[in-house]
C-alpha cells in the first residue's frame, strides 16, 4: 500500500454523509467570521503591541502588522480556494490528503493535534492568571492555583476548559452564539481603547516613523535559543531601522494566528462553498484594520521609547510595555480595568474555537481510519462528535492543569507556518490534477501567489527559535511511528485500494451495530439508514 496514495475530493464529500459520522449543518458566514474574529482576537493585542513597538520596530510596527496581514491574507486566499472546494471537516489535513498524500495528510493532522492542544492549553493557563489580576485590579484577591507539593494545580485553567467543553458538546450553534457574545465583549474593548486613545493622539509621536537601527539590548537569547536564522548566519540581532521592521513582522504575525480554524468547521457551514470563504477573509481584513489602529494609537499617544514602565534609573522597561503602561503614562488608570476585561474575553473564545478545530481534526482522521473509528461517533441530539470533544477537554485540563508549558507556546507557531505552507503548495497541485472541479472562490495568479505565500511563510519559521525546531521535528518522528504502527493497516483509502474493502464495510456494519447495542445510538430515533444500505436497499458502503 502506498504511502502516497490520495483520497479523492468526491469521496471526502461523500463520506460526510455516512451515519454515525455526520456533522450537523447550522453555520453561517456570519458565524465563521466571528469564529475567525474570536480566535485571532486574544490577549496578545492588549501585550504584544506595546512590547514590539518599544524593542523592535517603534511606530512603524503598524506596518509591520500591514506585512504580516499580506503573509496571512497569501496563506488565507489558498484555505478559502480548498475549503470552498473540498468543504469537509479537517482542514489542512483533509486538503493534504487530497492532494500531497497520505502521509503528508497524516503528519500535518498529527502536528496540528499538538499544536492546537498545546495552544488551548496555554491559553487556558494564561486565562486562569488573568481573572486573578482582574480580582486584585478591583481590590479583591483570588488564587488560581493550588500548591500540591511536587506540582501546582492550576484549577482556573481546568475550570474553563471544562466549561468551554461543556458548551461545546451542545452543538456548534449555541457555541457560535455564546462566541458571539463573548466576541462582541471584546472588540468593544478594543474600539473603546481606539476611541480614547485617539484623544490624546499626538502626530509628533510618531516621529521618526521608522527609528534608526541599533544593536539589540545585551542578554538576548544565545545558542538553541537563539532565531534559527541567526544560528545559522551567526549575525548579531539588531533593532529599529528596516530590519527591525521585518523582524517585528516575524513577531507580530503570531497575532493572527488562527484564522485558519475556521476551515476546520467546514463540514458544519450550510452553504460552506460560498460561506467559507467569506468567514476566512472576512475575519482577517476586520482584526488587520483593528490592529493597524490599534497600534497607531498607542505609539500616537506615548513615543514608543517610553511605552514600558518606569525603572528605577529613570529608564522604560520596553519588554514590559503593554496597552495599560501605555494608558497610565497619559493617566488614563481606568484603561487597565477595561484592558483586563477585554483581555479575559478575549482568552476565553480563543480556548473555545481552538478546541472546537481540535476535535473536529481528529474527527476526520478518525472518520477516515487513521485513528479509530469509533472514537468519531457524532451525537444525533446535538450533531458533534461528543467523545472526541470531552476526551480533547480532559487531555487539555489535564495538561493546563499540571504542567508549566510556557516553553512550547513557539510549537503552536512553528506547526501553524508549517500547516499553512502545505495548504499553498496542496492549491497549485490541485490545480493541476483536478482544473474540472468546481471553485466558488480562486486564488489569483496561480502559481505566482501561493509560491509567494510558501516562501513567506518559510522566512518566520527560520526566525523561529532552534530548539523550537528540535522539538517540533522530534513531534513529527514520533508521528510517523504511529502511522506506521497503526493508521497505515488501518486506513480506509489503503482498504478500497488494495482490495479489503470487504473488510473495512465490515468494518463499519459492525461499529454501527456496537454503537446501537451501547445506546450511544438511539434505534429508534429515525437516525438514518444502517452503513449496510440506504432507504432503498442498496448496499452504499460498497460504493463508498
Amino acid at each position: 500500500m502506498s504511502v502516497w496514495r490520495t483520497k479523492s475530493v468526491e469521496q471526502s464529500i461523500k463520506d460526510t454523509d455516512e451515519p454515525g459520522h455526520k456533522l450537523k449543518r447550522s453555520l453561517s458566514a456570519w458565524d465563521l467570521t466571528i469564529f475567525g474574529v474570536a480566535v485571532v482576537i486574544g490577549a496578545g493585542i492588549f501585550t504584544l503591541t506595546a512590547r514590539v513597538a518599544a524593542t523592535t520596530a517603534g511606530p512603524a510596527v503598524s506596518l509591520s502588522f500591514v506585512l504580516a496581514a499580506v503573509a496571512c491574507g497569501l496563506a488565507a486566499m489558498c484555505y478559502a480556494e480548498f475549503a470552498s472546494t473540498v468543504p469537509v471537516a479537517g482542514s489542512a489535513y483533509t486538503f493534504s490528503y487530497a492532494t500531497l498524500g497520505e502521509l503528508i495528510a497524516w503528519i500535518i493532522g498529527w502536528d496540528l493535534v499538538l499544536e492546537l492542544a498545546l495552544g488551548a492549553s496555554v491559553v487556558a493557563k494564561g486565562w486562569s492568571l488573568y481573572l486573578g489580576n482582574l480580582f486584585t485590579q478591583f481590590g479583591g484577591s483570588l488564587q488560581t492555583s493550588i500548591d500540591l507539593g511536587p506540582v501546582d494545580f492550576d484549577w482556573g485553567a481546568v475550570v474553563i476548559v471544562a466549561l468551554i467543553t461543556l458548551v461545546l458538546i451542545q452543538g456548534a450553534k449555541l457555541s457560535a452564539r455564546a462566541n458571539m457574545i463573548i466576541t462582541a465583549i471584546k472588540v468593544f474593548v478594543v474600539l473603546l481603547v481606539i476611541v480614547v486613545g485617539f484623544f490624546y493622539f499626538k502626530a509628533s509621536n510618531l516621529s521618526p516613523f521608522v527609528p534608526p537601527s541599533q544593536p539589540a539590548a545585551e542578554g538576548g537569547k544565545t545558542g538553541l535559543e537563539q532565531p534559527l536564522l541567526q544560528l545559522i548566519v551567526g549575525s548579531a540581532p539588531s533593532s529599529f531601522g528596516w530590519f527591525g521592521v521585518l523582524a517585528a513582522a516575524s513577531l507580530v504575525f503570531f497575532a493572527f494566528i488562527g484564522f485558519d480554524i475556521v476551515a476546520t468547521a467546514a463540514e458544519e457551514t450550510r452553504n460552506p462553498r460560498k460561506d467559507l470563504p467569506r468567514g476566512i477573509l472576512g475575519s482577517l481584513a476586520l482584526v488587520t484594520v483593528l490592529y493597524v489602529l490599534v497600534s497607531l494609537v498607542l505609539t500616537g499617544m506615548v513615543p514608543y521609547d517610553q511605552l514600558g514602565p518606569v525603572l528605577p534609573d529613570g529608564t522604560h522597561d520596553g519588554n514590559a510595555a503593554t496597552l495599560a503602561s501605555a494608558f497610565s503614562a497619559v493617566g488614563v488608570t481606568w484603561a487597565a480595568n477595561v484592558i483586563a476585561i477585554g483581555a479575559l474575553a478575549g482568552l476565553t473564545t480563543v480556548v473555545l474555537v481552538l478546541l472546537l478545530g481540535q476535535s473536529r481534526i481528529i474527527f476526520a482522521m478518525s472518520r477516515d481510519g487513521l485513528l479509530p473509528r469509533a472514537i468519531g461517533t457524532v451525537d444525533e441530539k446535538s450533531g458533534t462528535p461528543s467523545r472526541i470533544t470531552v476526551g480533547v477537554g480532559a487531555v487539555v485540563a489535564v495538561i493546563a492543569g499540571f504542567s508549566e508549558i510556557g516553553v512550547l507556546e513557539e510549537m503552536v507557531n512553528v506547526g501553524t507556518l508549517f500547516a499553512f505552507i502545505l495548504v499553498s503548495i496542496g492549491v497549485v497541485v490541485l490545480r493541476r490534477t483536478r482544473p474540472d472541479l468546481e471553485r466558488s472562490f480562486k486564488v489569483p495568479l496561480v502559481p505566482l501567489l501561493p509560491v509567494l505565500s510558501v516562501l513567506a511563510c518559510l522566512w518566520l519559521m527560520i526566525n523561529l527559535t532552534a530548539i523550537t525546531w528540535i522539538r517540533f521535528l522530534i513531534w513529527m518522528a514520533l508521528g510517523v511511528l504511529v502511522y506506521f504502527a497503526y493508521g497505515k493497516r488501518h486506513s480506509l483509502v489503503g482498504r478500497r485500494a488494495d482490495g479489503s474493502l470487504g473488510f473495512a464495510e465490515e468494518e463499519l456494519r459492525s461499529t454501527w451495530r456496537a454503537e446501537e447495542e451501547s445506546g450511544w445510538v438511539d434505534r429508534g430515533r429515525g437516525a438514518g439508514p444502517r452503513p449496510e444500505q440506504d432507504g432503498s436497499g442498496t448496499d452504499q458502503s460498497g460504493g463508498r
